[in-house]
């Protein structure tokens, strides 16, 4: 039923308004012609009228309005952003067919071991292509097209010099066809060329692993960025030879954007807004698929040392990420490996289809925030919390925290409201809105 009124409302409802925005202006234009010439003059002057507007209008009907949203125009190498209409209306009708997944996240700790080996061997990937249904948060829905079911998709873990052997299968219940790009694999298309696949059928690609890096994935079905922006899109890391250095955490974090027709916090099914995409204007700016998506899952002991590796799905927009708290020791730029290396590194800048590596030891406890420091996408989602425990530093920072933030995380102008993870309050001696994160397990 939902589903249903999302269709009615999306698209029955402009259709029927341009019915009704072309017989309301007929039976307008002929009354007043009427009054001024006689019947004859009056059928003549409507009929040229209406082949004006027929000889304007029909050529856009024809070429555009099977897709959705109407009349969109692009000049891309291949079909625009819009969908085609017959998608739309399928999806809605074969709904009841799509998984509807309970968290769409991908756990930032869900990363394979490192390597380990001394020698190249043959990996052999198996993707999944699929398209669900996902919370974006507390009552907000979003048909997400997936690898493997997550946004972003499985972390792919190789090394240099080895052969790899993906196959990618189109789930039967997907209604788009989609492919695959891989920014580590040196041929055309990075892959995308020998992949596009239909529901139901399966491709292979083999690639060496030419150069180490942490590298971006993603479909590259036409329109890609329509793709990308269902959240079609993860990391593949190719370690050097002799590997990249221990650490004691890694954590897998991945920047989307996503595009509805209704406004940010609209309940419900929400469709895709090509226009809004086209703009460059998302509704939702979230790590790892949702509104919260890395909350309570990032853990880590003082004195362990961290790595993230960070990617950005775009598709517009650049991530300037920062941990809130934190100072990253060392970081890969765009994923290099092998070439210069920053040191203590406040921001770094993650391109969309990008990627970065950040280190940083941990030595207070605490709560520490990760930002996409264009901090008004805050607002839109782009943060979440990762919790250091052990024994306070006072060496290192010290202070009095407010009495009514002693068991909570106190984010002072850092955090948003977002329905069921933060509220609220106005401390008495403050002039100004603040938010503090509840201990509601989000």
């Amino acid at each position: 039923m939902l589903e249903l009124f999302s269709l009615i409302k999306y698209v029955f409802f402009q259709i029927f308004g341009l019915i009704v925005a072309v017989v309301a202006g007929a039976v307008f234009v002929f009354p007043m012609l009427r009054k001024l010439h006689s019947r004859k003059t009056t059928i003549l002057l409507f009929t040229i009228f209406f082949g004006i507007s027929l000889f304007f209008f029909a050529p856009r009907a024809a070429l555009h309005a099977i897709q959705y949203p109407f009349f969109l125009k692009t000049f891309g190498p291949a079909d625009g952003p819009a969908l085609p209409l017959k998608n739309v209306i399928n999806f809605f009708f074969t709904s009841k067919n799509i998984e509807h997944i309970p968290d769409i996240t991908r756990d930032p700790n869900d990363i394979p071991p490192p390597v380990g080996r001394q020698e190249s061997q043959t990996v052999e990937i198996s993707l999944e292509a699929k398209e669900v249904i996902g919370e974006m948060a507390t009552g907000v829905f979003f048909n997400y097209w997936t690898f493997n079911g997550t946004v972003p998709g499985p972390f792919l873990r190789v090394r240099e010099g080895d052969t790899v052997k993906l196959t990618l299968k189109n789930h039967p219940s997907s209604i788009n066809p989609h492919n695959i790009d891989l920014h580590a694999v040196t041929g055309p298309g990075g892959g995308a060329a020998v992949t596009n696949i239909a529901p139901g059928e399966s491709k292979t690609v083999t690639f060496k692993a030419i150069n180490p890096g942490l590298y971006a994935y993603h479909c590259a079905h036409p329109n890609v960025a329509a793709h990308d922006a269902h959240g079609m899109y993860g990391l593949i890391l190719v370690e050097p030879k002799d590997g990249l250095p221990k650490v004691d955490k890694e954590f897998y974090v991945m920047q989307g954007e996503f595009y509805s027709t209704g406004a940010l916090g609209d309940k419900g099914l929400q469709i895709f807004d090509a226009q809004k995409m086209l703009d460059g204007k998302p509704e939702y700016v979230v790590f790892n698929g949702r509104v919260g998506g890395l909350n309570d899952k990032m853990k880590a002991r003082v004195g362990e040392k961290i790595r993230v590796f960070v990617g950005n799905g775009g598709v517009n927009l650049i991530s300037s990420f920062h941990v809130i708290g934190e100072i990253f020791d060392d970081v890969y730029p765009e994923g290099s490996i092998g070439g210069a290396m920053f040191k203590n590194v406040q921001t770094t800048l993650v391109p969309a289809g990008g990627a970065a590596i950040v280190e940083f030891g941990t030595e207070v406890p605490g709560k520490y925030i990760f930002v996409d420091h264009a901090l008004s996408r805050l607002d839109r989602g782009a943060w979440g919390i990762l919790e250091l425990v052990g024994e306070p530093n006072r060496e290192v920072f010290d202070g009095v925290f407010d009495d009514k933030n002693k068991s909570s995380t106190f984010l002072s102008g850092y955090c948003t409201p977002q329905e069921g993870y933060i509220e609220p309050f106005i401390p008495a001696a403050s002039c100004g809105v603040f938010w503090k994160v509840l201990d509601k397990g989000h």
